[in-house]
């Protein structure tokens, strides 16, 4: 009797939990007519310059912050799904929000720039400990 009733509760639990795993479809009205162009704005993350929102492109997946919630798709003409804060790359989570609207290649040089010298700076960091 134990056996069945906890066979029971493994099946409705998992067919509870099911639904919560699930990607919802969403309606953002963001699509490209051709892959846009990128701009690397830090390792493994690529935004689409000059555009009215923030589109990043990480491990393999067009990505799109609105306020705190986060989509992604892997076509760039469309098909944005609502993505659980914790699907979310690091990379991007740690972005701050709105920096990368209308993303310029000035500010990709200086942004290359500020990496390097942040690379830099840890380099002699480690090396200082080093010794």
């Amino acid at each position: 009797m134990k056996t069945l009733f906890l066979c029971a509760f493994v099946v409705i639990v998992s067919a509870v939990a099911a639904p919560a795993r699930a990607q919802v479809a969403v309606d953002v009205r963001i699509g490209f007519q051709a892959p846009p162009p990128l701009v690397v704005v830090s390792p493994g993350v690529q935004v689409v310059p000059d555009y009215d929102e923030e589109v990043f492109f990480a491990d393999g997946w067009y990505w799109l912050r609105r306020d705190e919630v986060w989509y992604r798709t892997r076509d760039y003409r469309g098909g944005w799904v609502l993505v659980a804060p914790r699907a979310v790359p690091g990379s991007l989570v740690t972005l701050t929000p709105g920096q990368y609207k209308h993303w310029r290649k000035d500010e990709e040089k200086a942004e290359r720039k500020a990496w390097k010298e942040h690379e830099k700076a840890e380099k002699k960091a480690r090396k200082h400990h080093k010794d």
